[in-house]
């Protein structure tokens, strides 16, 4: 039996993300199995870390997201998220080792636009926590960088040229 609060709830928090992506140049939204399912493609600086070692920029990162049926009760952030490239990325709240990034707390009932800001913040360096990483290289890394080393990119998400 359907879940009308649910799928009322998906639609609403779709529906009020569009005007987000529409505004901005540094998110793309694709729906991959709607109302509960996206692929989020941000156009944004953020940093890898490539074969060789060496930290670098990057300008194109991809998550899935999928609300799943208890989203309104009970939100597992493992199944929420998952990374989906580039394969090495380097930000303390991204896993080196699983397909996973913490957004930070996820109450039940997050809505789509928290998530890509989230996401975003992650991303770009705005928002980092050295001190519980995912990643500990990364931490360890950031924690060595000069304060005026973050963000890697200012700009707001909703923001056109």
């Amino acid at each position: 039996m359907p879940d009308v609060i649910l799928e009322s709830f998906l639609r609403e928090t779709f529906e009020q993300t569009i005007p987000l992506v529409e505004d901005s140049e540094l998110v793309d939204l694709v729906p991959v199995g709607p109302p509960s399912r996206y692929m989020a493609l941000f156009h944004c600086r953020g940093l890898v870390r490539d074969d060789g070692g060496e930290v670098r920029e990057a300008d194109e990162f991809a998550v899935h997201i999928w609300f799943t049926e208890d989203h309104l009760r009970f939100v597992d952030p493992v199944k929420l998220l998952c990374w989906g490239g580039p394969r090495n990325p380097w930000h303390p709240n991204i896993s080196d080792r699983v397909p996973y990034v913490c957004i930070g707390h996820v109450g039940p009932a997050i809505t789509l636009t928290s998530i890509l800001y989230q996401l975003f913040e992650i991303i770009t360096w705005q928002k980092y926590s050295p001190h519980d990483p995912l990643n500990a290289a990364a931490a360890q890394w950031a924690r060595n960088q000069p304060r005026d080393r973050f963000p890697i990119d200012p700009r707001p998400l909703r923001w056109r040229a």
